[in-house]
């Protein structure tokens, strides 16, 4: 199947398996001339990135998750 939308090479001159590229997709439910901006803007907004977890925050996880297994079969053997 070579086809991205996953059709049957057999069946590609059906007219029923024609898709609207992404453009046409998403700017069909937009008029012409939008007098508001879109309340979810594809492609991203002009936010800051997020910021993950340091590494330390990440390492004390992992060891505070070892140490209750440890202590749960200390104290239940």
């Amino acid at each position: 199947m070579s086809s991205p939308h996953g059709i049957d090479p057999r069946a590609q001159n059906d007219p029923r398996n024609r898709y609207p590229t992404d453009e046409q997709f998403y700017g069909s439910d937009r008029p012409e001339h939008a007098l508001l901006p879109e309340d979810r803007p594809r492609g991203g907004g002009e936010g800051s990135p997020m910021k993950h977890r340091g590494p330390w925050a990440t390492v004390a996880l992992v060891a505070g998750i070892i140490l209750l297994i440890l202590v749960g079969i200390a104290l239940f053997p």
